[in-house]
């Protein structure tokens, strides 16, 4: 590099068109595209494991089949998070019976998961667990108060279901709840939880991983203090800037990307 009076030149920049930057894979068929959730779901699994989403038996995601969109890939029924493969994954109809699969799966997770699905075809994934802060914030039947961006990406488009009946085992009830839930991305389930959805696998884990660390925020905050909310109009702005699923999707992949390298079994 020669140098000038002036200094040494500066290196010319990247042109942009080689610079990589992910973005949402297109497919050329209904089986590329399955085994892509699959794969996808696997991973969040693993995800929600590593993070200490899961309680017992407890926690689920499900993800549309591309073909058959009435029927949807879940978690095997008492299979640990931390072990799921693409493998285990169990495909089952909206009424909860095994199409796919060597495993039960969870019945009250398709009483809720289900009655979503059908009320939000736009919706390919639903995660529902029961997080620590997800369920402290549920227990005070409150929502995300806009103290941050990211609990700004949910200010207005999350709600709740201001009621508690007990396990979830009826097909009423999960139509109770997608009629809560309407057109928005996450729900709080008082005295139960968290749920969210997105037009992904990477978008609903994202929303669910993000809408809890915020619950984490919320109630660490006010035990320490009051607040500060941020104003209606700011709150917006932000969440149209934020609040989108590729958004969502976009800010999952160092999650997929680190899971998928480190613990590459989970596509077997």
């Amino acid at each position: 590099m020669h140098g000038t009076p002036l200094g040494p030149t500066p290196p010319m920049p990247v042109p942009t068109e080689k610079l990589q930057f992910a973005m949402p894979p297109m497919h050329d068929s209904v089986e590329e595209e399955r085994r892509h959730r699959k794969e996808r779901l696997a991973g969040a699994l693993r995800n929600f494991g590593r993070l200490g989403f899961e309680d017992g038996v407890s926690g689920h995601i499900t993800a549309r089949d591309p073909e058959f969109t009435d029927c949807f890939w879940v978690n095997p029924f008492g299979m640990p998070f931390k072990h799921v493969t693409v493998s285990d994954l169990v495909l089952a109809n909206s009424d909860g019976q095994v199409l796919d699969g060597r495993h039960h799966v969870n019945q009250a997770a398709f009483t809720v998961h289900s009655q979503v699905h059908a009320a939000r075809p736009d919706v390919v994934a639903v995660a529902h667990c029961h997080s620590v802060h997800g369920r402290a914030l549920a227990a005070l039947g409150e929502l995300l108060d806009p103290i941050t961006q990211e609990s700004c990406a949910f200010y207005e488009d999350h709600a709740l279901y201001d009621t508690y009946t007990g396990v979830a085992v009826d097909a009423e009830e999960g139509r109770r709840i997608a009629t809560a839930l309407g057109s928005r991305k996450a729900l709080v389930l008082r005295n139960h939880g968290l749920l969210t959805v997105g037009d992904s696998v990477d978008a609903a884990a994202w929303w669910f991983v993000s809408m809890e660390r915020s619950s984490q925020v919320q109630l660490t905050a006010r035990a320490a203090g009051r607040p500060v909310l941020i104003d209606h109009r700011a709150a917006v702005a932000t969440r149209e800037q934020l609040g989108g699923d590729l958004v969502a999707w976009i800010n999952y992949q160092p999650m997929w990307q680190d899971i998928s390298r480190s613990e590459p079994d989970l596509l077997s």
